[in-house]
C-alpha cells in the first residue's frame, strides 16, 4: 500500500484521537503514570501511525497504550478488545497457508492483514503481557507470531484465555475459524 493512501482527513484524525483519548482515560490501569497529552503529541507528529491505529479501531481492535518504552521514547499500543477483533476473524495464518488451500479459502490471512495495517502481530510473550491487564479472548482465540521452526513444518500457534489461564495451541497454518483472529501492536 502506498503511503499516500495511509493518510486520514483532519476530521478522521480528530475522531480517532477522541476515541483513543476516551479509551486511555477509561483504562488508566493499563498505563499507570502516563499522560495523554504526551501520547497525543506523538500521534499528531506520526500521521501514518495514526492511520494504523484507525485501522486497528475500524477492525474492532480497540487499541490502547499499554506501555512507554523510555529507551526509544515510543508508546506501545495493543489491541485491547475483550475478544479477538471482529474484523480480523475467519482468517488463516499467512499467505503461504492461504495459497495452500485448494477450496474454501478464507478471505485473508493474519500476517498480510497486519502488514497492510502497518502493525505487528503479537508474540506469545506480548499476548501474555496483555493478559496481565485484563481478561481477553475468553470466548475467542488469536493467532500469535509463530516461531520459524513450527511454521516450516506447516503449523502456526494461537492463544486464548480459559479457566483464568493463557493457553497456547497449535493448528495447521491453513486452518481458520469464526472465533479466531489476531491481535496487533504498534509503536509510536
Amino acid at each position: 500500500m502506498k503511503n499516500e493512501k495511509r493518510k486520514l482527513s483532519p476530521e478522521q484524525c480528530e475522531e480517532i484521537l477522541g476515541i483513543l483519548k476516551a479509551r486511555f482515560e477509561s483504562n488508566m490501569n493499563r498505563h499507570k503514570g502516563l499522560e495523554w497529552a504526551r501520547v497525543q503529541t506523538k500521534l499528531e507528529t506520526n500521521t501514518e501511525k495514526l492511520w494504523s491505529l484507525n485501522e486497528m479501531e475500524i477492525t474492532g481492535g480497540e487499541p490502547d497504550v499499554i506501555v512507554h518504552d523510555k529507551q526509544v521514547d515510543e508508546y506501545i499500543f495493543y489491541d485491547c478488545s475483550a475478544e479477538s477483533p471482529k474484523g480480523r476473524r475467519s482468517i488463516c495464518y499467512d499467505r503461504e497457508a492461504l495459497e495452500s488451500r485448494k477450496q474454501h479459502k478464507p478471505q485473508n490471512n493474519a500476517i498480510d492483514m497486519a502488514t497492510d495495517m502497518g502493525i505487528e502481530i503479537l508474540t506469545e510473550e506480548q499476548y501474555r503481557e496483555l493478559q496481565k491487564l485484563g481478561n481477553f479472548d475468553a470466548k475467542t482465540s488469536s493467532w500469535v507470531k509463530t516461531p520459524p521452526n513450527i511454521r516450516k513444518l506447516g503449523g502456526a500457534i494461537f492463544c486464548d484465555l480459559r479457566f483464568d489461564t493463557v493457553f497456547v495451541y497449535h493448528n495447521g497454518a491453513e486452518c481458520y475459524y469464526a472465533g479466531r483472529g489476531f491481535r496487533g501492536s504498534l509503536r509510536v
